[in-house]
């Protein structure tokens, strides 16, 4: 067996290692866990890790007595490091008890309090509840954001009373006001309130879907906010999450209706109260929503407890602007509610279906959402309606169900994933000082411990979302003997596929990824049972190691506790109604067309992007420009690397620095080549453009994936790789960004910021950044815009 140390969080200690070596590593854990918590309240920054010598400019701990477990000995004991090599000797017993014999990344293993795996069923997310403008808490919504005062809490404001600021967070004046022309004649129909909050019990849970098809969940019943039975109730200091409550929340939308979601920051007004991780500003991505940058959660756009924000999503598809405008195509549609298609203007192969949303704060992006603030988004159109019964000649019919026009969940499931820890207590925790990643040793399943799902025989679509930091995920399904099941993946990062794909494992799927797909069972009895199974195994938060054989992580001993079976399948019969959704799987697996790729413009620019080590800081901006010890950056300019003002060629973020603009194509119709370059060989960037969806065009490491030849906005960067994609830029103008969404490496400092000029104000070259307060949010010029931008 083994312990893992702390050093970028790759290796484990062998058992048998010398005790005081042990000793030294729990010492320096525990050391660093106070440095955690003092960063987190913001007692010290990065920056002063740095003037103090703990650690390096490059964002690797110092070789201290009491910080580092590397003092006394030059080489520790150690099996596995990046890459493919093994992880170590810890154990993943799956069962009660201690979780796993190592410590994961810094930490002491997770304590499981008896929870076996498979011991509970899986909850189906919680609806969020749509309102009328009427129904909408608080004042009515406004173009440009609400400034009306209001008395700020002294927490906020370093204890001073009688101080004001503005209701609303959103930066003010046109350049954030709501894009969408007719908002003021054509103001959103449908409406949410969704505070983000500590968590509590809930006594509203609305999966929308009966008992039986929740694996005997009574939703009348109080939902707990913990992550098994057996485990302890969360604190609201610990769990963060939309709606302040569990299990994890779900948007439903149709193209053509406009909605607004108020955003209120409901988080105590006092920065320590987070558990020693998480930042209580706020800003939401939709992730990866056709609509303005006002209402795309830029990283700089934050906002306070007792704020809201309100982010308008028009629910339009791309190129409506000029694109099928007199809406005659009835694939670019939305159900109407009563069986009918609401025809809409725009490009029915830009049809998207399953997004998430999740906070953005600038460098705290990692820690916020592993907390807990992160929920999923279903868009219904014509093309993926959510009823399997209407044979329109449009409609996909995929699995869903048919008691409801649209958007039945009934056999239509949304699963996120993503790898824990806890403390001795049972609180959720992380190691905010695992700058190369940070990797938990508890996996769940919608935020349930290694859960069950009571399914009947018959076809279920899934939309499967990895929301981890650093772990990246490959998947198969095996059946009671441990064989490998055919599934068939429909669409890759909330875009149905130009043609489907069978497989009996799924490529691996990076952090941010979406991957729908449709599990057959209708050859199955009651009784039977079958696994989603994990083959990724990681030793480090840098890069995926090595996807194991099914028959391995099906195997005892495997050194990731996050490997192996992670969801149950009990097939409890027949299902009480036929099952009238369409097989993707097609004639002998070949596969059935469903959307196909928009056919994109000429090329006017291509540009390089190189993600990289060893970034440097060229703004000595506190607020805008990250000034901690990470190491990640990104190159920019179309000559391979442009040359900043401290001479490096990557540079850290700064949402104050314009790196990019690219061509605004609403009218002449305009696309660009970005290439994406992995300068690494032992690091992997799952990079994600927000925005606009691209199209792969190549691999330097081989050919582009069958699952991955649909559109795309997170492109997984392999060691050393590079990827060619094509994106086109219209419908919207104002400030957006391009990161790495291993978020660890994107807030330590992976991130940049590109904007759109629509040749029109607001915006126009330069656009402002706003620095919010908590009396309001001023705006200064940009400190750079980079050479040849």
């Amino acid at each position: 067996m083994g312990r893992k140390t702390g050093r970028d969080d790759t290796f484990w200690l062998r058992e048998d290692s010398d005790k005081r070596r042990i000793r030294d590593a729990e010492n320096a854990r525990r050391n660093r866990q106070e440095i955690n918590t003092a960063l987190t309240h913001g007692k010290i920054s990065r920056r002063d890790l740095v003037k103090w010598g703990l650690f390096s400019t490059a964002g690797t701990i110092a070789t201290i007595g009491g910080l580092s477990p590397f003092v006394k000995a030059q080489t520790p004991s150690f099996s596995g490091g990046g890459g493919s090599r093994g992880c170590g000797s810890a154990r993943n017993d799956g069962g009660g008890g201690t979780n796993n014999n190592g410590i994961p990344t810094g930490l002491p293993a997770s304590p499981l309090f008896g929870a076996l795996a498979f011991t509970q069923p899986m909850p189906r997310f919680d609806v969020l509840q749509r309102l009328t403008l009427a129904q909408l808490p608080g004042p009515f919504p406004t173009l440009q954001a609400n400034t009306t005062q209001q008395p700020l809490n002294p927490g906020i404001v370093g204890g001073r009373t009688g101080q004001f600021g503005p209701v609303e967070g959103r930066p003010p004046g046109p350049g954030w006001a709501h894009q969408f022309a007719p908002f003021n004649s054509f103001p959103p129909s449908v409406c949410y309130s969704n505070p983000v909050a500590g968590v509590g019990p809930n006594n509203t849970y609305n999966p929308t879907v009966p008992s039986v098809e929740n694996s005997g969940i009574v939703a009348t019943n109080t939902f707990q906010a913990r992550f098994h039975p057996n485990m302890p109730i969360q604190s609201p200091n610990a769990l963060w999450t939309y709606g302040g409550s569990l299990p994890p929340k779900l948007l439903q939308v149709r193209y053509g209706e406009p909605v607004l979601i108020r955003q209120y920051n409901n988080l105590a007004p006092n920065i320590t109260a987070n558990n020693g991780f998480g930042r209580y500003t706020l800003t939401t991505h939709e992730h990866n929503a056709h609509h303005g940058a006002e209402n795309d959660g830029f990283t700089g756009a934050y906002y306070w407890p007792g704020q809201f924000y309100d982010y308008y999503y028009p629910w339009v598809l791309a190129g409506f602007r000029t694109i099928n405008t007199g809406a005659t195509d009835r694939r670019a549609g939305a159900p109407d509610g009563s069986g009918g298609i609401t025809n809409v203007p725009g490009d029915y192969r830009e049809t998207m279906s399953t997004h998430w949303f999740h906070d953005h704060m600038f460098s705290f992006t990692a820690q916020n959402v592993y907390k807990g603030i992160a929920a999923m988004n279903n868009i219904y159109s014509s093309l993926d309606r959510g009823n399997e019964g209407i044979n329109d000649g449009v409609n996909l019919r995929l699995p869903s169900g048919t008691t409801n026009d649209y958007g039945n969940l009934d056999f239509d499931v949304n699963l996120m994933f993503a790898d824990k820890a806890f403390d001795s207590t049972g609180q959720l925790t992380e190691n905010i000082l695992a700058f190369d990643g940070f990797l938990g040793d508890v996996m769940t399943v919608n935020l349930a411990y290694r859960p069950f799902l009571n399914v009947y025989a018959r076809r279920y679509r899934f939309r499967m979302l990895n929301a981890a930091v650093s772990r990246f995920f490959v998947f198969a399904l095996a059946n009671a003997a441990g064989n490998a099941v055919n599934f068939t993946q429909i669409a890759n990062d909330g875009n149905l596929l130009p043609q489907t794909v069978v497989l009996q494992q799924t490529d691996q799927m990076g952090i941010a990824e979406r991957y729908d797909i449709v599990i057959d069972f209708t050859n199955y009895h009651s009784g039977d049972i079958l696994h989603l199974v994990n083959l990724q195994q990681h030793a480090s938060g840098e890069e995926p190691g090595q996807i194991l054989t099914l028959a391995q992580a099906l195997g005892t001993g495997n050194c990731d506790p996050c490997v192996g079976p992670c969801l149950q399948f009990n097939v409890i019969g027949p299902p009480p109604q036929q099952d009238q959704s369409v097989d993707p799987s097609g004639i002998n697996n070949h596969g059935i067309p469903l959307i196909p790729n928009p056919v994109m413009p000429a090329s006017i620019r291509t540009r390089q992007f190189v993600f990289d080590k060893g970034a440097s800081q060229d703004d000595p901006n506190q607020i805008t420009a990250y000034q901690g010890t990470g190491r990640w950056g990104i190159a920019t300019e179309n000559t391979g690397g442009t040359r900043n003002r401290t001479g490096g060629s990557a540079l850290r973020a700064d949402f104050g620095r314009i790196s990019s603009q690219p061509s605004y194509g609403t009218v002449s119709g305009k696309s660009e080549i970005w290439v994406l370059t992995n300068a690494g060989s032992d690091w992997d960037h799952p990079i994600h453009i927000h925005f606009e969806e691209g199209q792969i065009l190549s691999r330097s490491d081989g050919p582009v994936s069958p699952a991955e030849r649909g559109r795309k906005d997170v492109y997984r960067l392999h060691p050393g790789g590079t990827v060619t994609v094509q994106l086109q830029f219209r419908d919207w103008g104002g400030t957006f960004m391009e990161h790495c969404h291993n978020t660890m490496h994107e807030d330590n400092a992976m991130l940049m910021r590109w904007d759109l000029d629509t040749g029109a104000a607001p915006f126009l070259t330069p656009l402002q950044t706003p620095v919010p307060t908590p009396q309001g949010v001023s705006f200064i010029q940009p400190f750079e815009i980079l050479p040849n931008a």
